[in-house]
């Protein structure tokens, strides 16, 4: 594509691991904000509300990409330091991160109040339901997906599209986030957000996938039980995408993940992932470097994708 992307998804990726999410003013949270007030007037329990829904915010948010990049079209600098603001906007890694290894060690300090306070910030799960044991497997399965969703996802996005990827992405998977849910409000009006997020997420899930099982030994683990793990199991999981990345990560650490989980709606039945034992606390902490190490990899690899001929 252009220098100036490739350049630009390597300096935001930076940007992200030297600071982390913005603080204040958060653009994604305006997004999820916007996203909220045209629901009380989109919604209704069919599916065509949910398309329209899903049309309006996505297909507004690729016409401000559009926009944006073309103010820092034929201009190297501005072009360069728009790609690495959306790109540091829309990633979520280093949060992703910090927030698993505050988790492992309100574990390692027995502080399950704590702990159950801080699931939130990692997934959808009911926390007080959970021991330590289910508190550290949550965490794990969470930075699986979301090394992808957070990480991966974008600059996959924003090799093959620029600005426009990217924004566009975190904009799909947002809207999954808030909407794509099987409860009883969501399961008709939330279809088409979970259905764009999938096929937004067929690819990315898979190159995850790819550094997981290749960087398996960064941690003590051996790739060819990564892939075994995700060539046998990932199909087992309920989501195309979420099942590679969490069959990938169980192989490569050597654990079982799955079972039953509870949500707030209810539960839900997992079918079991890997081999080997429940993750422990030194697992969770083994899952964060092997997605810092993986998003690295992504952002290298995705730097490399732009500047190839398309």
């Amino acid at each position: 594509m252009r220098m100036s992307t490739a350049v630009g998804l390597v300096l935001g990726f930076g940007l992200d691991r030297a600071v982390g999410d913005p603080r204040r003013w958060h653009p994604v949270a305006g997004f999820g904000s916007a996203a909220a007030a045209l629901e009380s007037a989109t919604y209704r329990d069919g599916r065509m509300a949910g398309v329209v829904h899903e049309v309006v915010l996505v297909g507004g948010t690729a016409v401000l990409g559009v926009a944006v990049d073309r103010v820092g079209r034929g201009r190297f600098a501005v072009a360069t330091a728009l790609t690495a603001l959306t790109t540091w906007t829309v990633l979520g890694g280093t949060t992703l991160a910090r927030t698993g290894r505050a988790m492992a060690d309100r574990l390692e300090a027995e502080d399950l109040a704590g702990a159950r306070a801080l699931l939130p910030a990692l997934c959808g799960r009911d926390p007080e339901v959970l021991d330590a044991d289910g508190l550290a497997r949550a965490a794990v399965e969470s930075i699986a997906e979301n090394t992808s969703d957070a990480t991966v996802a974008p600059l996959v996005w924003g090799a093959l599209a620029g600005i426009p990827g990217l924004l566009v992405y975190r904009a799909v998977n947002t809207l999954d986030a808030m909407v794509g849910y099987r409860n009883d409000r969501y399961r008709n009006f939330g279809w088409a957000a979970a259905r764009t997020d999938d096929l937004a997420n067929l690819l990315p899930a898979r190159v995850s996938g790819v550094l997981t099982v290749a960087l398996a030994p960064l941690i003590g683990g051996r790739p060819a039980a990564a892939l075994r793990a995700w060539r046998r199991d990932a199909a087992k999981h309920p989501s195309p995408n979420a099942g590679v990345a969490e069959s990938a990560m169980a192989g490569a650490l050597g654990v079982t993940l799955g079972g039953r989980t509870q949500y707030r709606y209810g539960p839900e039945l997992r079918p079991t992932l890997g081999d080997g034992p429940a993750p422990r606390v030194a697992d969770l902490r083994r899952a964060v470097r092997l997605s810092e190490a993986v998003q690295l990899a992504a952002a290298l690899t995705a730097a490399v994708v732009s500047l190839s001929p398309k």
